[in-house]
């Protein structure tokens, strides 16, 4: 996916977050080897974000490999460590996956995606 439609997915992502009550803290954070698209706050709750534009579902969901979960969880860690007024919050990994639908994109919004333990 291009750089223009990873923003305008991560844009589309935002606006859908806004409109379920979350403020949005940052977007596009990278922390070494890892990029964090959305983080987002509801009441006590900050959220990490990924967005995913793919075709099919599967797809979305096929994007979010160990690896890939593994560097979303680093650069969170990375993230907490330079924002320590956030770090009292609990947080977790959402998943937002948007798909073409006949009139509209489809979003589907994944809760807690990566069980850290």
């Amino acid at each position: 996916m291009s750089t223009h439609k990873g923003r305008l997915a991560e844009d589309r992502a935002a606006r859908y977050l806004k409109r379920k009550g979350y403020d949005i803290v940052a977007r596009n954070v990278r922390l070494g080897r890892g990029e964090i698209d959305i983080v987002a706050r509801q009441r006590d709750i900050l959220t990490f974000v990924e967005v995913k534009k793919r075709n099919r579902r599967e797809e979305g969901l096929l994007a979010m490999h160990t690896d890939k979960c593994t560097r979303l969880v680093s650069a969170a860690s990375v993230y907490l460590g330079r924002h320590p007024e956030l770090a009292r919050l609990q947080s977790r990994f959402d998943l937002i996956i948007l798909t073409p639908g006949r009139l509209r994109t489809h979003i589907e919004h994944m809760q807690d995606v990566i069980q850290i333990t």
